[in-house]
């Protein structure tokens, strides 16, 4: 109960002390403005001999004062004595108020209602405003809480899967260590071997979205060689599947990207190794770039059974793929391809999913400069 009133009163002098420093602010800043309005005004009315120019000025003072203060008051405030300055310093007689002028009482009550308009639309607006940005700013966080339960779903498939493998690789090796032949010891170690190599693969890419996704480490870009990038992620995922076999396709331009070299590759290698794995294909995997509209376009395709269609809208969000007719469920496309839509995005550029004739296309864009692109 004291630790609740604790919070209460603790709370309640944090409004009253903001309440304060606003109060402070809309006062200096409305001085200020009508201030630098009124010398303006006197500017014009002995150059030019118009009070049309000084009441214009006045409004947009109040314009500019309920645009930068809180609430209604501070502009209203200011039209009233905008309308007094008016009367009193620039219609004669000067230094004196006078309502009796022929048609002044229209001009007054006029410039009274415009001014108070202006304040009150203008005050209305930024308060629009500002609730549109909080609405914002609310969905923006209920999509991130729902990519991070996406994301932990796939981390618990993805991860369980392999460590499940090892357990029980483990166990069936030193339950039948004695009667297993040097082949078969091979095979279960070799087994082992390559779901932790998976599981390293997976603690890197989440090494990876968490850099990306904390505003202390943002992304470095330098400008790289296109072939370079690509033949640095085929040789990187050569070493870890020996046995893949890639067919490239890329322009004789020589084509330099703004990037973060290493997680595009990262992204490569993720693409290509998911095609691989979920192709259930022993045809090459396919990796196709190209120039579309100032965009370095990475297309990289199996020739295999395809995406189903109910799972191309949902694929980068995380979610556990169904596994693979080839009888390798122990590597799910979740974790990886939620890690590469996020490098993406945060290189300002796109990533796509869909089929095509032969097999599944997964495609991501870049964006680069034209005078970077010169020909071979």
């Amino acid at each position: 109960m004291k630790q609740s009133m604790h919070i209460f009163t603790t709370n309640k002098k944090k409004k009253e002390r903001m309440s304060r420093q606003n109060l402070i602010k809309n006062t200096l800043l409305t001085i200020a403005v009508l201030t630098l309005a009124t010398i303006l005004a006197i500017l014009f009315f002995y150059l030019g001999k118009n009070t049309t120019s000084v009441a214009i000025i006045y409004i947009l003072a109040v314009v500019f004062i309920a645009r930068y203060t809180e609430g209604y008051a501070p502009g209203i405030i200011a039209s009233f004595i905008g309308v007094i300055c008016v009367n009193y310093v620039f219609t004669y007689p000067f230094m004196k108020f006078n309502f009796t002028m022929d048609g002044y009482p229209v001009t007054f009550m006029g410039m009274i209602i415009i001014s108070s308009l202006i304040s009150t639309m203008t005050s209305h607006l930024k308060q629009q405003n500002k609730i549109i940005q909080e609405r914002e700013k609310l969905l923006m966080e209920a999509e991130k809480e729902t990519m991070r339960a996406n994301l932990l779903r796939a981390i618990s498939h993805d991860l369980r899967t392999p460590l499940t493998g090892i357990i029980g690789t483990c166990s069936t090796y030193l339950d039948t260590e004695s009667t297993l032949s040097k082949k078969d010891q091979s095979d279960l170690i070799r087994n082992i071997y390559e779901d932790a190599n998976w599981l390293l693969n997976m603690v890197e890419n989440l090494l990876t979205i968490t850099r990306i996704r904390t505003n202390d480490t943002p992304i470095h870009k330098t400008s790289e060689l296109l072939e370079e990038v690509v033949s640095e992620a085929v040789q990187r995922l050569r070493k870890r599947i020996p046995g893949v076999d890639i067919h490239i396709q890329i322009p004789d331009d020589f084509i330099m990207i703004p990037m973060d070299a290493t997680l595009i590759e990262q992204v490569l290698i993720n693409l290509m190794e998911n095609a691989y794995y979920h192709g259930a294909s022993d045809k090459p995997i396919l990796l196709e770039v190209s120039v579309v509209d100032h965009s370095a376009c990475f297309k990289v395709k199996d020739q295999g059974k395809g995406i189903p269609e109910d799972k191309l809208s949902t694929i980068f969000e995380g979610s556990p793929s169904t596994p693979n007719h080839s009888g390798d469920s122990r590597k799910g496309m979740g974790i990886g391809l939620t890690i590469c839509r996020t490098i993406i995005t945060a290189h300002g550029g796109e990533i796509h999913a869909g089929n095509y004739e032969n097999g599944a296309e997964l495609t991501f864009c870049l964006p680069i400069e034209e005078e970077i692109i010169h020909e071979s």
